[in-house]
């Protein structure tokens, strides 16, 4: 897995999205304690609402990185967010009332909204090859799993020492080191051409494509997971089991450690089983462990809470963290499988923008159910939530899914250039299908 490392950009770019990456765990971490120091028991609210606003930016924004990315040089981007995102960091200390922190993670976000779908789309261009992408996304899982483990377990040792409202120095010092890595290397310019019929916006091409749709589903029970993890833990382990603030950060460690145990050993298995093999069973088990807990919380008692209840607790959420690496990993393979280069950045960037609208769904769903009627009426709808996106994906994602297909071009005048291999006397021929300009519908495969 490591070898991809040798390349020289895609170190340098794996390096600043590993340390921006940690810096947001801290600020994580940070903002769940600022929520409590500011709201208390309705902490879980002022945090859905902020991490809501966060995907408010990246559903209105990220569809614009791929604009973006065609009229200004990739690396003024990446440096350029980074940028506005350390001022914004640099901030948050100061602020005492509510309304502060939603604008300011709103404008940290808004240039996260610009940086990621701009860097995933960068990372195909550089390693164009099947095997080393597969290679790069795991490691590009791990660094996201710096961001629950890492983080929490250096925040949990920071918060022995300093306030929490410091955690916030280390996520401007994260932005800045990534924007000095970036800042010398020569990324691959935006290919303005691409072949013929290439250039179809990215949210027609992820709807025209059923494994894509699928992977909209999936993305729905990862939030619906992921939500619940990121909001309600504050309010579970400090109201619910009564530990300390430094809790907070182990068991977000815990979600990342099992996270990042999957991605460690997703690249041998995708190998073997291929994605829907791994993805599907893997949302199965997002939903069964959300229903566990669920149970757990409908059966508990006040007062009750056993010595048991804490290593239980932990041990869900790593569970939560491995399905997820599980289902999210392999997202990057299926979409450079289902676009031409010249889409790649219109195709992450929309994929990008529609999976955040599902957590856009889910964290206010976390936070006011948490707030208003309990932990155990929010993950009783979580779950219901996790299991209808997990069997709409079972549904739209068909166990025959070839690269390649079979078809004609009867719309097509003799003599296009796109029938030059064609020797059947139909017409036919067969290629990678993609949904683009040429071939806008998918193939019905009873034909």
């Amino acid at each position: 897995m490591l070898s991809v490392l040798r390349d020289r950009t895609y170190r340098h770019l794996f390096l600043a999205q590993a340390v921006a990456l940690t810096g947001t765990g801290l600020a994580t971490v940070a903002l769940a304690l600022l929520a409590y120091d500011l709201a208390g028991a309705h902490a879980s609210a002022v945090l859905g609402t902020a991490l809501a606003l966060k995907m408010a930016a990246y559903v209105g924004l990220a569809p614009l990185a791929g604009l973006l990315a065609r009229r200004v040089p990739r690396r003024a981007l990446l440096v350029g967010a980074d940028l506005v995102r350390l001022v914004t960091a640099l901030a948050l200390p100061f602020v005492d009332q509510v309304w502060q922190v939603y604008a300011l993670v709103l404008l940290l976000q808004a240039a996260s909204a610009v940086f990621t779908p701009v860097f995933q789309a960068t990372i195909p261009r550089v390693l164009p090859e099947e095997r080393d992408y597969t290679r790069a996304l795991a490691l590009s899982r791990l660094a996201h799993d710096l961001e629950s483990l890492a983080s929490p377990a250096l925040a949990a040792s920071l918060l022995a020492f300093v306030p929490y409202d410091r955690l916030f120095t280390g996520t401007a010092a994260g932005f800045l080191v990534s924007a000095l890595l970036v800042l010398p290397l020569r990324l691959p310019p935006e290919d303005p051409a691409g072949p013929p019929g290439a250039r179809i916006p990215g949210v027609r091409l992820l709807l025209a494509t059923p494994r894509l749709r699928a992977l909209l589903a999936l993305d729905l029970a990862v939030a619906a997971a992921g939500a619940l993890v990121l909001v309600g833990t504050v309010v579970l382990v400090q109201d619910g089991l009564a530990r300390p603030p430094r809790d907070v950060s182990l068991a977000l460690a815990a979600y990342g450690a099992g996270s990042m145990g999957a991605a460690l050993l997703l690249p041998r298995l995708l190998g073997r089983t291929g994605d829907r093999a791994v993805m599907l069973p893997a949302a199965g088990v997002l939903a069964t462990a959300l229903a566990v807990l669920t149970a757990g919380l409908v059966s508990g008692r006040p007062g009750a809470h056993s010595t048991a209840a804490w290593p239980a607790l932990l041990a869900l959420w790593s569970c939560l963290g491995a399905a997820a690496s599980a289902v999210l990993t392999p997202g990057g393979r299926l979409l450079r499988r289902s676009a031409a280069d010249p889409d790649l950045p219109a195709v992450f960037a929309a994929r990008f923008s529609l999976s955040h609208a599902c957590w856009l769904l889910t964290y206010p769903l976390a936070g006011w159910l948490t707030a208003g009627a309990g932990p155990a009426a929010s993950a009783a709808a979580l779950t219901a939530v996790a299991l209808s996106a997990t069997l709409a994906a079972a549904r739209l994602w068909p166990r025959a899914d070839p690269d390649e297909w079979e078809h004609a071009h009867p719309e097509l005048p003799p003599g296009h250039p796109h029938m030059a291999a064609a020797t059947d006397p139909d017409h036919r021929h067969t290629h990678p299908y993609r949904i683009d300009r040429l071939h806008p519908h998918w193939p019905n495969p009873t034909t």
